[in-house]
Order: C-alpha cells, then sequence, then structure tokens
C-alpha cells in the first residue's frame, strides 16, 4: 500500500470507530445503560456529567425524605445551580484557598432532634437540598479539617451556608 492509501485507511477505521462509541453511547442514554436512567430518583451514579435533569442541573439524588444535588465543576452546571438555588430550602458553597471551588467535600446535616438526615459527599463547589422547615446543624468535612453552621431552613431560597477551608 502507498502511504497515502494507508492515511485514508487509518482515517476511516478512525471515522468508524467514533461512529460506532457514538452510537454505542446514544443507545445507553436511550435505554438507561450506563446510567441508570434514573431522572430525580435515587441512583449509584454519582456523576454530573450526562445529567438527565436538563438545563445543566446534576443529578437529583434522594436520601430518605430529603433531596438533593451537587456540582458546579463547569461553568454550564455552576450558572445551573446558582440559578435553581431560588426553589431549594438550603444552598451550600464550599471554598478553599484564594477561593478555589472545592469538590469532594463530605456532608452531614443533622436535624434539630439529633437525627441525621443527609450524609452525602459534595461532587463540586454546589450543593443544593430540600429539607422540611427547621433548625440543622450542617458539618462539612474537607479533607481532614471539619466546620459547621447552623441554619434555619423557613422556606426556598431562604438558608445558605459557605464554607471556606485555608488548606489545599
Amino acid at each position: 500500500m502507498t502511504s497515502r492509501t494507508t492515511v485514508k485507511l487509518l482515517a476511516a477505521l478512525l471515522m468508524a470507530a467514533l461512529g460506532a462509541g457514538m452510537a454505542g453511547d446514544a443507545w445507553a442514554q436511550a435505554s438507561g445503560g450506563t446510567t441508570g436512567g434514573t431522572t430525580g430518583g435515587t441512583t449509584g451514579d454519582m456523576s454530573s456529567a450526562g445529567n438527565t435533569n436538563g438545563g445543566g442541573v446534576p443529578q437529583i439524588q434522594q436520601q430518605g425524605d430529603v433531596s438533593w444535588t451537587s456540582g458546579g465543576v463547569g461553568l454550564d452546571e455552576s450558572h445551573a445551580l446558582l440559578r435553581e438555588q431560588a426553589h431549594w430550602s438550603l444552598s451550600l458553597r464550599f471554598t478553599g484557598p484564594t477561593a478555589d471551588y472545592l469538590a469532594g467535600v463530605r456532608v452531614r446535616i443533622v436535624g434539630g432532634n439529633g437525627g441525621e438526615v443527609l450524609n452525602a459527599e459534595s461532587m463540586g463547589p454546589y450543593m443544593l437540598v430540600k429539607l422540611p422547615p427547621g433548625s440543622y446543624m450542617v458539618y462539612a468535612k474537607y479533607k481532614d479539617e471539619e466546620k459547621k453552621q447552623s441554619v434555619n431552613v423557613s422556606g426556598p431560597g431562604k438558608a445558605k451556608a459557605a464554607f471556606h477551608w485555608s488548606i489545599q
């Protein structure tokens, strides 16, 4: 084979492989393959990429009676979460040194009666939580440093808490 023919053959094979990969992804999304097909319910898929909630909002998770979502690593997702916070009863933000956004923050929310209502890991700098009205203690742990803040949830868009760590 000539080098020109070899290049054309390799290009054709590459295009065929890419096309097959895209078709497989489309099939998996349509059939609920790798994402579990869950919209707004419980899922083991903790990633925010490829969410099916629309508008760039990450996958909504459910733990008992509490719904929550987290993310904001990309600009679209970050803007979507900021837009949505008016519809959620609690909005949390996690930052590090020089206002760097953090992911991987362990969040525990304890109700006024001392019972834990949420125990989850944030997939980005923003976490939105739907809680019934009441007083709560929010514990946020990044690496080995835990911080806490009390919040009073009175309705959508009202309660906000920001956590900042100096460690990297």
